[in-house]
Protein backbone atom coordinates (compact mmCIF):
# COMPACT_ATOMS: atom_id res chain seq x y z
CA UNK A 1 0.00 0.00 0.00
CA UNK A 2 0.91 3.51 -0.80
CA UNK A 3 1.67 5.56 1.89
CA UNK A 4 3.10 8.71 0.26
CA UNK A 5 2.09 12.35 2.21
CA UNK A 6 -1.27 12.51 -0.03
CA UNK A 7 -2.32 8.91 0.47
CA UNK A 8 -5.79 9.45 1.43
CA UNK A 9 -6.18 11.72 -1.56
CA UNK A 10 -4.25 9.52 -3.95
CA UNK A 11 -5.33 9.13 -7.89
CA UNK A 12 -3.90 6.94 -10.01
CA UNK A 13 -1.52 8.63 -13.61
CA UNK A 14 -1.46 11.81 -11.10
CA UNK A 15 0.53 13.00 -9.10
CA UNK A 16 0.59 15.99 -6.22
CA UNK A 17 0.89 19.43 -7.21
CA UNK A 18 2.86 21.26 -4.20
CA UNK A 19 2.06 24.75 -6.16
CA UNK A 20 -1.78 23.99 -6.65
CA UNK A 21 -2.07 21.70 -3.92
CA UNK A 22 -3.76 19.33 -5.44
CA UNK A 23 -3.69 16.10 -7.80
CA UNK A 24 -2.57 17.02 -11.25
CA UNK A 25 -2.33 14.84 -14.23
CA UNK A 26 1.41 13.79 -15.39
CA UNK A 27 2.74 15.54 -18.42
CA UNK A 28 -0.37 18.03 -18.16
CA UNK A 29 0.84 21.69 -19.26
CA UNK A 30 -0.95 24.22 -16.58
CA UNK A 31 0.54 27.64 -15.28
CA UNK A 32 1.78 28.59 -12.02
CA UNK A 33 -0.95 31.05 -10.01
CA UNK A 34 -0.63 34.29 -10.10
CA UNK A 35 1.29 35.70 -6.74
CA UNK A 36 -1.44 37.22 -4.03
CA UNK A 37 -1.68 40.79 -5.11
CA UNK A 38 -1.21 42.39 -1.11
CA UNK A 39 0.37 45.23 0.49
CA UNK A 40 2.90 44.09 3.27
CA UNK A 41 1.69 44.63 6.38
CA UNK A 42 2.56 47.69 8.49
CA UNK A 43 4.41 44.98 10.77
CA UNK A 44 6.78 44.65 7.97
CA UNK A 45 9.94 46.10 7.88
CA UNK A 46 11.01 46.15 4.54
CA UNK A 47 13.83 46.78 2.43
CA UNK A 48 13.36 47.23 -1.29
CA UNK A 49 16.66 46.44 -3.44
CA UNK A 50 16.44 47.33 -7.37
CA UNK A 51 19.40 45.89 -9.33
CA UNK A 52 21.05 45.58 -12.80
CA UNK A 53 23.78 43.94 -14.18
CA UNK A 54 26.33 44.95 -16.81
CA UNK A 55 27.85 42.37 -19.30
CA UNK A 56 30.40 41.67 -21.43
CA UNK A 57 29.72 39.66 -24.71
CA UNK A 58 33.54 38.89 -25.60
CA UNK A 59 32.77 34.86 -25.65
CA UNK A 60 30.93 33.06 -28.62
CA UNK A 61 28.40 30.81 -27.35
CA UNK A 62 27.22 29.51 -30.88
CA UNK A 63 27.86 30.87 -34.41
CA UNK A 64 25.13 33.33 -33.84
CA UNK A 65 24.86 34.36 -30.16
CA UNK A 66 27.63 35.33 -27.39
CA UNK A 67 27.59 34.98 -23.56
CA UNK A 68 26.60 37.34 -21.72
CA UNK A 69 29.29 37.50 -18.97
CA UNK A 70 28.36 39.28 -15.77
CA UNK A 71 31.09 42.37 -14.93
CA UNK A 72 28.99 44.44 -12.62
CA UNK A 73 26.07 45.11 -10.58
CA UNK A 74 24.76 47.90 -9.68
CA UNK A 75 22.00 48.55 -6.55
CA UNK A 76 19.61 51.30 -5.72
CA UNK A 77 18.00 51.02 -2.08
CA UNK A 78 15.52 52.11 0.35
CA UNK A 79 13.61 51.30 3.19
CA UNK A 80 10.23 52.37 5.19
CA UNK A 81 12.68 55.02 6.87
CA UNK A 82 14.29 56.91 3.23
CA UNK A 83 11.71 55.84 0.54
CA UNK A 84 10.83 59.71 0.24
CA UNK A 85 14.18 60.76 0.70
CA UNK A 86 16.34 62.30 -2.51
CA UNK A 87 18.60 60.23 -4.09
CA UNK A 88 21.94 59.49 -3.10
CA UNK A 89 21.44 60.65 0.60
CA UNK A 90 22.27 57.98 3.02
CA UNK A 91 19.99 56.64 5.50
CA UNK A 92 20.15 56.18 9.00
CA UNK A 93 18.54 52.67 9.06
CA UNK A 94 19.57 51.29 5.56
CA UNK A 95 23.14 52.52 5.14
CA UNK A 96 24.55 53.54 2.06
CA UNK A 97 21.64 53.80 -0.78
CA UNK A 98 23.68 53.01 -3.92
CA UNK A 99 26.47 50.29 -4.66
CA UNK A 100 28.64 49.39 -7.26
CA UNK A 101 29.79 45.83 -7.07
CA UNK A 102 33.00 44.90 -9.65
CA UNK A 103 34.65 41.44 -8.05
CA UNK A 104 31.85 38.61 -8.45
CA UNK A 105 28.63 40.62 -9.10
CA UNK A 106 26.31 37.48 -9.02
CA UNK A 107 28.20 36.04 -5.97
CA UNK A 108 28.64 39.69 -4.17
CA UNK A 109 25.05 40.79 -4.98
CA UNK A 110 23.63 37.17 -3.47
CA UNK A 111 26.00 37.65 -0.30
CA UNK A 112 24.93 41.70 0.36
CA UNK A 113 20.90 40.65 -0.34
CA UNK A 114 21.55 37.52 2.83
CA UNK A 115 23.61 39.59 5.27
CA UNK A 116 21.62 39.86 8.73
CA UNK A 117 19.67 43.42 8.88
CA UNK A 118 17.72 42.86 12.35
CA UNK A 119 15.85 46.04 11.10
CA UNK A 120 14.55 44.27 8.28
CA UNK A 121 12.25 41.13 8.24
CA UNK A 122 11.83 41.46 4.52
CA UNK A 123 13.81 42.22 1.87
CA UNK A 124 12.45 42.79 -1.93
CA UNK A 125 14.88 42.15 -5.15
CA UNK A 126 13.77 43.48 -7.87
CA UNK A 127 15.60 43.42 -11.33
CA UNK A 128 15.72 45.97 -13.66
CA UNK A 129 15.61 43.26 -16.81
CA UNK A 130 15.30 39.67 -15.91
Amino acid sequence: MWMGRDARNHECIKRFCDNYKQNKEIGQVYYMRHLKDALHSARDKVLYVFYDFGSTQNTEYTDDAKLHVPNLVCLQQFCSRCEGDEDGVDCVRCDRREHSLWEDPVGDLLSYLTEPRPWANKIVAIAQIA
